[in-house]
């Protein structure tokens, strides 16, 4: 498929930290790719909580469902924009690759620990962690540390950045301080990742029992297609009249947005990536659907993610990742020895890497060793 000429081309890469002859058979984004799916930080993702904890049910999303969704989700918008679909799969499947155990709950508490215990190294953010693995902590190759990807693959897994953050990481930050906006393939990714949890978690909400049928028709993007549904199948009756509807629903914003974009394209005269590079955000939803997405974000909220059974298990993880931060910075020689330094920023840094690594059950198992007699 021939690429807009707006699209982050190929040929027009920024290239590698580390120069590497080029596979004639596989495009510099497809080995991003491929590396990616490969490394370590990927496999764990099997193990790390979307919204329920791992051992709480065999069919409820995982960081790697969610990442593998986000993946589909955004080659097909990407196809529709006749954009650069190795390169949207690459930074998907890569964006929650610096994510903690038990999900935002993990990441909040490690955040905290790190502005409370290690100031001088800041908060934890995952999109920065996720950055750090495929930079350095992965060890997959005898020339360099990390995975070597391409610059774009690079920027686009960095999704939010602090200034302070952006001086030190260099140009592929450098956006942030020229308030520049990143590619499309990196925007799209960034939609694409909320096109999936929302509705997939609306999916595992009503599976688990934490929401009901009754307050999901009260949505109204979702009662529209529950209604059509029920109209073409009326005899159609559990998971499959809740699968029809959540289809239709990704289906409806995907097509919002991908009209809405080629609109937004067309009106600011986009002809260029630098084009796009100096524009505004142009990868959005209509305000209707916008407005319908905020409805569906907020219930989901106060009825799902703070619902007294998801928020006792926040409290648990939030509890077992400040007490082996703590346990890890009063005694660094309970870590492993590639974990242990002398200097105390470096210290505190690996016990970040160390903590965010963790699956929720390896997190876990940890903090039994060290608390439980």
């Amino acid at each position: 498929m021939a690429l807009a000429s707006y699209a982050s081309l190929n040929e027009a890469t920024k290239g590698r930290v580390h120069f590497e002859q080029e596979d004639p058979k596989r495009s510099p984004y497809q080995r991003d790719r491929d590396r990616i799916i490969h490394c370590g930080a990927f496999r764990r993702l099997e193990y790390k909580t979307q919204v329920f904890v791992n051992h709480e049910g065999d069919l409820f999303r995982t960081r790697l469902t969610h990442s593998l969704e986000v993946a589909q989700i955004g080659r097909a918008i990407a196809r529709n924009l006749s954009l650069n679909e190795d390169l949207v799969e690459a930074i998907a499947l890569a964006h929650d690759l610096g994510h903690t155990p038990f999900g935002h709950a993990g990441q909040d508490a490690l955040n905290e620990c790190m502005r409370d215990y290690a100031p001088e190294i800041g908060g934890f953010e995952h999109n920065l962690q996720s950055l750090r693995i495929v930079d350095e902590l992965e060890e997959r190759y005898a020339s360099f540390n990390g995975l070597n990807l391409c610059f774009e693959t690079r920027a686009g897994i960095l999704k939010h950045c602090s200034a302070r953050n952006a001086r030190q990481l260099g140009e592929v930050a450098q956006r942030f301080l020229d308030r520049q906006q990143p590619s499309l393939e990196a925007q799209l990714t960034n939609l694409a990742d909320g096109i999936a949890y929302n509705n997939h978690d609306i999916d595992d909400g009503l599976r688990s029992g934490l929401i009901t049928l009754e307050q999901m028709r009260e949505i109204p993007i979702f009662n529209e297609h529950y209604e059509s549904v029920m109209w073409l199948y009326p005899e159609v009756k559990g998971r499959r009249v809740i699968s029809e509807t959540i289809r239709r629903m990704i289906n409806t914003l995907i097509v919002d947005l991908t009209q809405t974009t080629l609109a937004n394209i067309r009106d600011h005269h986009i002809k260029t990536i630098e084009d796009v590079h100096q524009a505004p955000m142009l990868v959005s939803f209509s305000p209707e659907i916008k407005e319908q997405e905020e409805v569906l974000k907020k219930f989901l909220m106060d009825n799902l993610y703070r619902h007294y059974k998801v928020m006792r298990m926040t409290a648990k993880a939030t509890m077992i990742i400040r007490d082996l931060f703590k346990a890890f910075l009063e005694e660094p020689r309970l870590l492993p020895t590639d974990y242990q330094f002398d200097d105390d920023k470096r210290q505190q840094q690996a016990i970040a890497d160390y903590i965010a690594g963790m699956t929720d059950r390896f997190a876990m198992r940890e903090h039994r060793q060290l608390f439980e007699v």
